[in-house]
């Protein structure tokens, strides 16, 4: 699986997150979020990140499944840190197959930056 963002965002995950989903809804595409990283991360304790080497950081990632139709799913990962927020399509063998979804998302998100979330 190859994965590189086709998108960067001047705000932190957490926001791009409550857009993008908006974003998609509006483009008729469905998100189900399937990972969160300050979630996950809940039961650890000193757990310093690898990033910024303490336990209190601003790194977030997120996984979302995207469906159009009844098509398989685009995973969707957003990757943030110092209020800045990177969007990508996991590359998979199945990417022919979801040019549809691929396409809906790109269109979705690319013309659509936000100023203020």
């Amino acid at each position: 699986m190859n994965i590189s963002p086709f998108l960067s965002v001047d705000h932190p995950c957490d926001e791009t997150l409550q857009w993008a989903k908006e974003q998609l809804s509006q483009a008729n595409l469905h998100a189900v979020q399937t990972f969160d990283l300050h979630t996950a991360r809940i039961g650890l304790h000193d757990c310093p990140c690898p990033n910024h080497g303490t336990t209190e950081c601003d790194c977030q990632m997120v996984v979302m499944l995207v469906y159009e139709k009844s098509e398989e799913p685009v995973t969707l990962i957003l990757h943030g840190n110092d209020g800045q927020t990177r969007v990508s399509i996991a590359e998979t063998s199945n990417q022919n197959k979801n040019i549809s979804t691929i396409t809906g998302i790109r269109n979705a998100l690319e013309g659509k930056l936000p100023t203020a979330i």
